[in-house]
């Protein structure tokens, strides 16, 4: 969980602060008629830097995971205006001509630099490439692609599972590439629109994927050498943040990609509540009910190893949707895959 500082909109408002963490992975809300605590892996309060989130939270195991062959996961989840894409990314601000200051860079930036000094460090001979997706308005869009996004289509098949058919991946052998790659197509190409709690809301979920193909060239007695190849996915999901029409003040166009977000982000929650039952009491699980569902059935209830960071707002006013924040990732929380 990580809990962002009150804005200054919110002190000047008179907003009270009702989340505090209480150490050891435990947070307690409290406000009249709603008093409760909850227990997670890790809580990171205002004060915690990108750093500490990225050490904590285990993104690091994660990184290491990927290059020794698994599917690994990491989302943010939480409500609008949370700070979910500043965890995953960093600054908004930011761009190639000017970079965000070392210490603010998010999760992303920060494995990246991991997967790079573990590659060197391990000896083995790495191939790196990236592909870049935006759910918006339940179409899948490429944002790599050049051009303007157009929709592709998602297929199922035995081997592969869910796929989005003709979406490009790019190669990359260097931090500066796939920073500059997330940089053009995550800030400039990526939906994002303003409203009352946020001024720069996204308005899709996003799904950025390294595939991780590792060769580990063994020699043995001459003349016999063995190549054990392995591949590794690391997937950071950036999720549209959960709203209520009535205060964001959306309307028309914001009101229908409101509803979609909702709808998607619904059916994960759906998703989440019949994976945390017992194996024994599980019944059919919904992935079919929206693209988003489908896209991280594998890491959702697969062979993956996934992280969720959930993010929430100390505010009194951000009360109710903070609450549903906690409960869906207390459910998250009794999800057990096995990798």
């Amino acid at each position: 969980i990580r809990v962002r500082p009150l804005t200054c909109t919110e002190t000047q408002r008179g907003d009270q602060q009702v989340v505090h963490s209480l150490g050891n992975g435990t947070i307690h809300v409290s406000a009249a008629r709603h008093d409760a605590t909850f227990g997670f892996s890790a809580v990171f309060d205002a004060g915690a830097s990108q750093e500490a989130v990225f050490e904590g939270s285990g993104m690091r195991q994660l990184v290491e995971l990927a290059i020794d062959g698994f599917s690994c996961t990491v989302f943010a989840f939480g409500q609008t205006g949370s700070g979910k894409t500043y965890t995953l990314m960093g600054p908004l601000a930011q761009s190639e001509t000017r970079p965000a200051a070392p210490g603010l860079l998010g999760l992303m930036q920060r494995s990246f630099s991991c997967l790079l000094e573990q590659s060197r460090s391990r000896g083995s001979d790495l191939v790196l490439s990236a592909s870049y997706l935006e759910i918006y308005n339940e179409q899948v869009r490429d944002l790599l692609s050049p051009g303007p996004p157009c929709a592709l289509p998602l297929r199922w098949s035995k081997t592969r599972g869910f796929y989005v058919e003709n979406q490009l991946s790019v190669d990359f052998e260097s931090l500066e590439a796939i920073a500059d790659l997330l940089l053009q197509a995550g800030s400039q190409r990526r939906r994002t629109s303003a409203h009352a709690l946020n001024k720069h809301s996204s308005r899709s979920h996003a799904l950025l994927t390294i595939h991780i193909r590792s060769r580990a060239v063994s020699m043995h007695p001459a003349p016999d050498t063995t190549c054990h190849s392995k591949q590794g996915t690391l997937c950071f999901v950036d999720l549209a943040g959960s709203e209520r029409v009535k205060e964001t003040g959306s309307n028309g166009e914001l009101s229908v990609e409101a509803n979609n977000i909702n709808r998607s982000l619904l059916a994960l929650g759906h998703c989440i509540s019949l994976l945390a039952k017992p194996r024994g009491k599980r019944t059919h699980i919904p992935y079919r009910d929206s693209k988003l569902t489908r896209l991280l059935a594998r890491s959702l209830g697969g062979s993956g190893v996934t992280l969720m960071v959930a993010c929430i707002s100390p505010s009194s006013r951000c009360l109710l949707e903070t609450l549903s924040t906690l409960h869906y990732a207390s459910r998250a929380r009794r999800v057990t895959t096995r990798p």
